[in-house]
């Protein structure tokens, strides 16, 4: 009888060493699973990092008093940079707001002193137009640009290199300057743009203003990210 009992015993025993063993190995493969299921996370949120795309907002003709820190406080607001071409009687009428582009992260460049057409000039003329922009900007920020638009985007061959510049054109031109449509302004690049583009538009009109902010929100909202010229050249 007794005999009978420790045999229950030890069977009851093995019985519950095989539960506990079962459970442990279940234990196991459900953690298992979770870290799979984690790091699937993470490479999934890593993937849709690497898909981010990129832009960059240019701005030609200002500093304009009535509407440049307008679009100042816009782009500050939504952490956003962009590039300023900027002329030379213009950053020597409004130095403040060359500092403050400056100081806010934003990149400086050269569009001429008077916004002539530069292509239709003789090399010395239009290297003076050049030379006498770098020179205002740089009593302003202490630095001289090393980007060049040239208005029209029109320049001779070689100047960039004799002036020691980087011209720097566009992919989309919003024509804001002329249609003065927020709409208008809009439909040129929702849609259209690319990665890696550049995209040419004013700070001397409200409407310009007003549209690029909005794209700035609706283009973050389809994964662009916004940078300044340099970084899409020498990405």
């Amino acid at each position: 009888m007794n005999s009978d009992i420790r045999w229950n015993d030890a069977g009851s025993g093995e019985w519950h060493m095989r539960r506990w063993c079962t459970a442990l190995i279940i234990i196991c493969l459900m953690a298992g699973w979770i870290a799979l299921w984690q790091e699937e996370k993470v490479l999934s949120v890593s993937t849709v990092f690497v898909e981010t795309k990129k832009a960059a907002l240019t701005f030609d003709d200002g500093p304009s008093p009535l509407y440049t820190e307008r679009l100042l406080d816009g782009l500050k607001e939504r952490g956003v940079v962009a590039t300023f071409f900027v002329t030379g009687e213009n950053a020597e009428s409004c130095p403040d707001l060359i500092r403050r582009e400056k100081a806010d992260g934003h990149l400086i460049g050269n569009h001429s002193y008077d916004h002539v057409n530069l292509g239709a000039l003789c090399e010395s003329e239009a290297c003076t137009q050049i030379k006498k922009t770098n020179d205002a900007i740089y009593k302003v920020t202490g630095e001289y640009p090393e980007y060049l638009r040239p208005p029209f985007g029109s320049v001779k061959n070689k100047l960039d290199e004799d002036m020691n510049m980087i011209v720097t054109l566009w992919d989309i031109d919003t024509r804001d300057w002329e249609v003065q449509n927020v709409a208008s302004i809009e439909s040129k690049v929702l849609g259209k743009a690319k990665d890696g583009e550049i995209i040419l538009m004013h700070d001397a009109y409200a409407t310009s203003v007003t549209a690029a902010l909005d794209l700035i929100d609706k283009m973050k909202q389809d994964g662009y990210e916004f940078v300044t010229v340099d970084e899409l050249i020498f990405e």
